[in-house]
């Protein structure tokens, strides 16, 4: 006995649903993704091997005194100067200036580097960021507000 042949009503039915589902899954999928790289993203990009200042290239500011800064942020600095290691592989990434908070330059002028937070199960929101011509800013609050550091000679 021949296997029963399904009506030509559920055959465009089938295939009317087969393009909607591709599409909610196409939707799932770029949800997902931009999720993925918006997580992934935080505002910078890749390492760069010239990110770290020079020690001949670090400048007095006139800003905040370093003394002033908290220890973790005065130690932070020390191993921005001395070339590392450094605690977290995010350090001396590109700083991409999102927020617009620095004065503009161009991209990969800026670079950041995690100051511990104690107590703090990640990275915390402090960084201090430097520029290519040896500025020095800090950000207690993950890059919404920043004062220069004069780090001193």
């Amino acid at each position: 006995m021949p296997a029963s042949r399904p009506s030509t009503s559920a055959i465009t039915a089938n295939l009317r649903r087969r393009p909607l589902l591709a599409l909610v899954i196409l939707i799932v999928l770029l949800v997902i993704g931009y999720a993925a790289r918006a997580v992934g993203s935080d505002h910078h990009s890749q390492p760069s091997p010239s990110g770290s200042v020079k020690a001949g290239q670090l400048r007095a500011s006139g800003g905040t005194p370093l003394t002033s800064l908290p220890a973790e942020a005065q130690h932070t600095v020390a191993l921005i100067r001395s070339g590392g290691p450094f605690p977290y592989s995010q350090d001396g990434i590109v700083y991409n200036n999102v927020e617009k908070q620095l004065p503009h330059e161009p991209s990969g002028y800026y670079h950041e580097y995690t100051v511990v937070t104690p107590g703090s199960n990640d990275r915390g929101a402090r960084r201090i960021i430097t520029g290519k011509d040896g500025q020095f800013y800090y950000t207690a609050d993950h890059y919404q507000s920043f004062v220069e550091i004069d780090i001193g000679s």
